[in-house]
């Protein structure tokens, strides 16, 4: 059965042609529910995640706007700072985004014309206050796609400390949550979290649907890759870490592992705050690969160069933080070993599958163990690598998770309709 044609309006930090993981989500999302002929206007950010400013042949306005086959596409200022540790300076360029964006929600399929959602993604949190504005002038529910809990994550992992930042922070997540008439959530230790902040006749607003991974373009390939010579590596094995190189991630324990075993490559690919710290660890430890991001287009072959793979977070973060490189590891047919706190998201999905092992996160020991057992046997990385694939295919594919958005969405503008009675 065909759903009825919807007008959305969806606001995101990042889209195509941005290369950040949330725009790469965003964007497939919003390329699902068009190719169902639903009506799409987007409000996003110039490109600019790459390097952190806004991309050559991007800048010198305030707001892009484009018309597109299937709606319209807004791109705001993003007010980058170049200094990605400085909290503060991000924090005032989130709410400036914010309020342009604003602007542009507004004014996106036409002033206060009536839509049947509104789709807005955290972080930055303060879009969700800007899609429930967006969502009152154009009539429409606010569905809130939560990619990671804040300011939970962020105190956690003690890249936000003060007490008054926080106090605001919760204020905020707790306002937005009441005005959503949807929230969705990557995983159900996420959805615990967000429904205890929730009245009790409110909980049900709260919904699981995962990140997808494009399985048609990670497929299981050979190691012996391009990157993988250009990294000036042979056969050697290689452990690898691709993803965002933040304050949540404990690296210690690649250092410490690369170390302990020289005769392992371990490779951390992709930029972040921590970056430059990492730069200077690895030109100390001759079998530590430190590289910057590479183009999308790219992602299967760097996956394919891992023979083993690691998803790592600090303590207190596996109950409200979903690493979606896990996915695409899986779907690489790679095995894991995750460092993330036991019986969360990421450990009882490698235990569905069998795709991988999972250890304490700050137990280097444990960690190095892991490493090791699952170096040392081919021919079971081979077997978890199998499994995690045929997970991922049944469970995460692009398809099914537009179906899930779709029918969300029918779901909200109905009670929506019935509201207004």
């Amino acid at each position: 059965m065909t759903s009825p044609r919807r007008r959305l309006v969806v606001l995101c930090p990042h889209f195509a042609p941005d290369t950040a993981p949330t725009g790469v989500v965003m964007t497939r999302i919003v390329h699902e529910l068009t190719e169902r002929g639903h009506e799409v206007h987007v409000v996003t950010s110039l490109p600019w995640y790459r390097h952190h400013c806004i991309e050559p042949g991007w800048g010198g306005r305030l707001i892009r706007a484009e018309t597109t086959a299937w709606g319209s596409v807004q791109r705001v200022h993003p007010f980058p700072g170049a200094d990605k540790a400085n909290l503060v300076r991000r924090g005032i360029g989130f709410v400036a985004f914010s309020l342009v964006a604003l602007l542009a929600g507004l004014r996106a399929a036409g002033w206060f014309r009536r839509c049947d959602a509104v789709v807005a993604m955290s972080p930055p949190l303060t879009l969700g206050l800007t899609g429930w504005l967006v969502g009152l002038s154009h009539r429409a529910p606010l569905i809130f796609n939560v990619q990671d809990v804040f300011p939970d994550a962020a105190q956690r992992s003690g890249a936000v400390t003060g007490r008054r930042v926080l106090a605001l922070a919760r204020r905020l997540e707790r306002v937005t949550y009441r005005r959503a008439r949807a929230v969705t959530v990557l995983s159900s230790d996420l959805a615990a979290n967000v429904a205890a902040k929730l009245p009790d006749h409110l909980r049900h607003r709260v919904h699981v649907i995962p990140n997808f991974v494009d399985t048609e373009a990670i497929t299981p390939a050979d190691r012996v890759t391009p990157y993988r010579r250009e990294l000036g590596l042979g056969e050697e094995p290689v452990v690898m870490y691709a993803g965002n190189v933040g304050l949540s991630q404990p690296f210690d324990l690649m250092v410490q592992a690369a170390r302990r075993l020289p005769d392992v490559a371990f490779v951390i690919n992709g930029d972040g705050a921590a970056a430059a710290s990492l730069d200077e660890v690895a030109s100390t430890v001759p079998n530590l690969y430190r590289v910057g991001y590479q183009p999308p287009e790219r992602l299967p072959e760097v996956l394919a160069t891992g023979d083993l793979h690691v998803v790592i977070l600090k303590a207190g973060l596996g109950a409200v933080s979903v690493p979606s490189k896990t996915y695409s590891v899986l779907a690489a047919a790679r095995p894991v070993v995750a460092a993330i706190d036991p019986d969360t998201e990421v450990p009882r999905l490698l235990a569905r599958a069998d795709a991988g092992l999972a250890v304490p996160p700050d137990d280097v020991e444990a960690f190095v163990a892991a490493v090791t057992e699952l170096l040392a046997d081919s021919g079971r990385r081979r077997a978890m690598g199998e499994r995690g694939r045929a997970l991922v295919m049944a469970i995460a594919s692009p398809s099914a998770v537009g179906v899930a958005y779709e029918r969300l969405i029918t779901q909200v503008q109905a009670v929506a309709c019935r509201s207004r009675g």
